[in-house]
């Protein structure tokens, strides 16, 4: 038998494989791990207060189930090959012309060669090695990055692969994440979608922060599946700890899952309820340690023995995470945020897009991660719908929660964030888009196979237990399909330009599918695998072709964005709303839509590859007049507030910042000057000298707390 047939029993096996560990391709772990069964190992009496899953109280609920299997079976062969060629097909997709990017978002490149440079930059995330203002971050990112480029060298290369294997092993986690619960099966249909999200693809080739986030946001999702099976202290902590980390990566994204993960871990592990809540505080407690230490480092250090905090409008990491990258995302009110004031466009202004509940589905956000998000919604209500009255401790249940409130909790909260938002930021919906694509995928096949089957022995009352079921499994599976395929087609429509026979092709070959799936069982056996292959095919068609096309594209600046050209949004992700921007560092200020003013700069001098000459920024000269010294920049560009040229104006590369000044332009100055000669001073009212720093410049290329949005 083929490997597409075995693969398709695998995941059709009957009733009693639904509950997991009990077949081979269900396995939770090798036999050599009985930490991992689903008793806790004698070692560890502690671990199990109350019984597990498989009690008997579980029989009587609605969702199949079997005594535990305390010897769990290796996986099927074909997994394993299965896995390598998917981990190999996404490093494929993430590495094939990586360096075309160049410098990609050069405000975060201008840092790694600041980190590489100098071990104190390191430590702050400073955008010079002289340590006169950091990026606006949390540095964890930048610390793999700048590694990378201390151990081989300063070029494209080296900062962007570290991201590229960050997607690699975001998609081997969420594998291994959802074959516990789920089987094999399901575990390399999430990794498949999550590699071929098209911004996935995007930022896993990139180097901004959200790479690294998103895998140690799986980790976490990992983490909190193993401390659920023995509600194992460690493993509980862990989870805290790991989205400590993703604090130090981004700050207060992190947080979006942590009351999916606690909620999840409160309902389901097999534990008293008291302990239960002891272990929640100590995991809280290593949040605080992980995400702390480095703020608590930076606070305690006198401002005048550490770098200026960019972003800021007080010299403060708390401020910073507070305010600009904390709840003045959510409210809208960011203090010295970009250009100040109300905003159009349904209080997220022009970088943010239209709120409301539709907004993951706009011009501008679909193409990026919408593909499978109505698939993903309706399986996981088929999911807990078949879950019925399941035992609290019901893992398959467990599961649904934990990937649904990942992505309803984060996904809402971007719908209707009022400040900065940026299509790119939901690459952090696509680990929990592709793990209820594999688990309600998996969970709906093997309730219609058991349809297939004798029927069920009748209990008293004279019916047969969950008829229903069959059915119900087999017209959702085919629901799903249509409306996937219906929405690949909306959504290849708006970019007519870029392959247009394939919408047509996607949606008439799922439509056919799902008209097959209904009418299997008149199929033969055989080409029940053949039908199940077109329809994967027609449903990942789009997102595919989307991936490819960003993987070939070059992407720089910093709003970055997936796929081709669509029509009424964002080009294909070189620049800003309304044009791509020439000279290679692209931001949005290449005009309004439609393009009409000067766009971006080029290179940084003095940068590997770079160019001299920048054209004019998008505000030559600041509102009130001239720069500090009223010069122009050294190459002759007029620079973006007027500033002064070599030692500390924004003339010598034309800035591009949006209303004012912001650390990406004192980043492009540092990098023209190689980080070792004159910095500017940090911001405008703070004292420069007491710094060591020639007092030149930087207040005529920055208002306070004025920065790019990121």
């Amino acid at each position: 038998m083929d490997r597409t047939e075995s693969l398709l029993r695998t995941a059709a096996s009957p009733p009693d494989a639904a509950t997991l560990p009990s077949t081979p391709g269900d396995a939770a772990t090798p036999p050599s791990a009985p930490a991992d069964a689903v008793t806790p190992p004698p070692s560890a009496p502690g671990d199990a207060a109350t019984p597990p899953p498989s009690a008997p109280g579980d029989a009587a609920t609605p969702w199949p189930s079997t005594p535990a299997d305390t010897a769990p079976r290796r996986d099927p062969r074909w997994v394993g090959p299965a896995l390598v060629v998917l981990l190999l097909g996404t490093g494929l997709l993430y590495l094939w012309g990586l360096g075309a990017s160049g410098w990609a978002n050069s405000f975060y490149s201008a840092a790694v060669q600041a980190g590489s440079e100098s071990w104190k930059a390191f430590f702050y995330g400073s955008s010079d090695a002289a340590n006169s203002i950091t990026v606006d971050k949390t540095p964890a990112a930048l610390w793999l990055m700048a590694l990378s480029v201390r151990i081989f060298g300063l070029n494209s290369w080296a900062i962007l692969v570290p991201q590229a294997l960050l997607g690699v092993a975001s998609v081997g986690v969420l594998f291994a994440t959802v074959r516990r619960w789920y089987g094999p099966a399901a575990g390399l249909i999430a990794g498949t979608v999550l590699a071929l999200t098209p911004v996935a693809a995007l930022m896993f080739r990139f180097n901004n922060p959200d790479a690294l986030l998103v895998l140690l946001l799986v980790l976490g999702a990992y983490a909190t599946v193993r401390a659920v099976e023995t509600a194992s202290t460690r493993w509980i902590v862990l989870v805290g700890v790991l989205v400590g980390f993703g604090f130090l990566t981004k700050m207060l994204q992190a947080f979006l899952v942590v009351p999916v993960f606690a909620g999840v871990y409160l309902l389901a592990a097999p534990t008293g309820f008291w302990r239960r809540i002891r272990q929640l505080l100590l995991a809280g407690l290593g949040l605080v340690v992980a995400a702390g230490w480095w703020v608590a480092t930076v606070e305690l250090v006198p401002a005048s023995a550490r770098p200026y905090i960019g972003g800021s409008q007080g010299n403060s990491i708390l401020e910073l995470t507070l305010g600009y990258n904390g709840l003045g995302r959510i409210t809208g009110d960011e203090e010295g945020s970009v250009g100040g004031g109300a905003r159009p466009g349904g209080g997220g202004g022009p970088f943010s897009g239209q709120t409301g509940w539709l907004r993951m589905f706009d011009t501008e956000v679909g193409g990026q991660i919408s593909w499978l998000l109505p698939a993903a919604l309706i399986l996981l209500v088929a999911g807990l719908v078949l879950a019925g009255r399941a035992a609290r401790t019901d893992r398959r249940r467990a599961g649904l929660l934990l990937w649904g409130g990942w992505l309803l909790v984060t996904g809402l909260i971007f719908s209707f964030m009022s400040g900065i938002f940026h299509a790119y930021y939901t690459v952090a919906l696509a680990p929990a888009v592709g793990a209820l694509v594999g688990i309600g995928t998996v969970l709906l096949w093997r309730e219609r196979r058991a349809a297939t089957r004798p029927a069920a022995p009748v209990v008293a009352g004279g019916r047969r237990p969950g008829r229903w079921r069959g059915p119900f499994a087999t017209v959702t599976l085919a629901a799903t399909l249509a409306v996937t395929v219906w929405w690949s087609w909306r959504l290849l429509d708006r970019s007519p330009d870029f392959h247009p026979w394939l919408g047509t092709t996607v949606l008439v070959t799922g439509l056919a599918v799902a008209v097959l799936i209904v009418l299997a069982r008149r199929l033969p056996r055989r080409l029940v695998p053949v039908v199940l292959v077109l329809g994967a095919s027609a449903a990942l068609a789009g997102p595919a072709a989307y991936a490819a096309e960003t993987a070939a594209t070059a992407h720089t600046g910093s709003i970055p964005s997936a796929g081709p050209a669509v029509q009424g949004g964002f080009g294909p992700g070189r620049g800003g709303p309304g044009g791509r921007m020439d000279g290679g560092m692209a931001f949005p200020g290449g005009g309004g839509p439609g393009g009409d003013r000067d766009g971006g700069t080029g290179q940084f001098p003095g940068f590997p590859g770079g160019t001299a000459d920048g054209g004019p920024g998008q505000f030559p000269t600041r509102p009130d007049g001239t720069g500090q010294d009223g010069g122009t920049g050294q190459n002759g560009g007029t620079g973006q507030n007027g500033g002064t040229g070599q030692n500390g104006g924004t003339g010598q590369n034309g800035g591009t910042g949006q209303n004012g000044g912001t650390a990406r332009t004192a980043a492009r100055v540092l990098m023209a000057a190689r980080s070792r000669t004159a910095v500017p001073a940090r911001t405008a009212g703070v004292p420069a000298a007491a710094r060591g720093v020639p007092a030149v410049g930087w207040a005529a290329c920055s208002t306070p707390g004025s920065r790019a949005p990121r």
